[in-house]
């Protein structure tokens, strides 16, 4: 290991820091995913002008999308072709430093029910926790 660690690498990057978001994802989508292109929500749209405005267009992509399937569509199985990668929304992970689009239909924290126990835990005037199972 220490002997091939000493060769020199041919690590390339996919895409140049310097592309726009969609480049970004489209490289993704294109290379990566066998995808033959993108379709973008109007939430997305507006998130790809909000982000660019911002200065966080530079960020690298880390794509949100089912492990079940390279597709967006956890039923396609295998290396999916001839389809378009459907981002719905575009959210940051400024502490991480990357974007991350949202491809279809999943969910971002799937293991939370849409009311978590967490939202109900309070302290009363006495100073006492409720709201514990």
């Amino acid at each position: 290991m220490v002997e091939v660690c000493k060769k020199p690498a041919k690590f390339k990057l996919l895409y140049p820091d310097n592309a726009s978001i969609k480049s970004k994802i489209e490289t993704i989508a294109t290379k990566i995913y066998g995808a033959d292109g993108v379709t973008y929500a109007p939430l997305a749209e507006k998130k790809i002008a909000q982000f660019t405005k911002q200065g966080l267009d530079k960020l690298p992509i880390c794509m949100a999308k089912t492990h079940l399937s390279l597709s967006h569509d956890p039923n396609v199985k295998g290396r999916p072709r001839g389809y378009q990668i459907p981002i719905r929304d575009i959210r940051p992970a400024a502490g991480a430093g990357f974007l991350y689009p949202l491809l279809g239909e999943m969910r971002t924290m799937p293991g939370l029910p849409s009311d978590p126990a967490g939202a109900h835990v309070d302290i009363d005037a006495k100073g006492r926790v409720t709201g514990l199972f």
